[in-house]
């Protein structure tokens, strides 16, 4: 249940380490964490193009299953989210484009928020294992929307002052 929420935590800390040892690019928390939202799409974007029970993650099978059925095209539907996910994640490493994929990507995982209650309230496993409630899935989704939209959010660049308190 909480495999997708490590997907981000484990490697936000080892960006952040790497920066902790000198790495420029994963200097603060921000960038750590926005990079560790780019490693968790590139993993659960692949989902959407395997076949089922190939390793710990749910397939495309399953991914289908979770559909709501006022979604017309339901595979078409997954492969599109699988897309969507991996430029997404392309999008947040490089600054330039950072904000525009903040913005996608939280605007996507609102819109894929109706197939998480679908798949909680209809019980749909994945990979052979029970549905992830209801009372999970839906702050883990915010969590994501929160971070796609702290990744846009504008940098506030430092100033520093004089030491007797004058504008610098």
């Amino acid at each position: 249940m909480f495999g997708t929420l490590m997907l981000i935590a484990v490697p936000t800390v080892l960006f952040r380490l790497l920066g902790a040892f000198g790495v420029g690019r994963f200097a603060t928390w921000r960038v750590s964490v926005v990079h560790g939202l780019a490693a968790m799409l590139v993993f659960t974007a692949t989902a959407h193009f395997l076949p089922s029970a190939v390793g710990p993650i749910p397939g495309r099978h399953d991914l289908v299953a979770m559909v709501p059925p006022f979604v017309p095209l339901p595979g078409l539907a997954v492969y599109a989210t699988g897309v969507l996910e991996l430029l997404g994640a392309a999008g947040l490493i490089r600054q330039a484009t950072r904000r525009s994929a903040g913005i996608g990507l939280a605007a996507l995982f609102v819109l894929m928020l109706p197939a998480n209650i679908y798949a909680a309230v209809e019980q749909i496993p994945f990979n052979g294992e029970p549905a992830t409630p209801l009372w999970f899935r839906i702050p883990e989704q915010m969590v994501f929307i929160g971070i796609a939209l702290w990744a846009c959010a504008p940098v506030r660049v430092a100033t520093t002052r004089p030491a007797d308190g004058a504008p610098a």
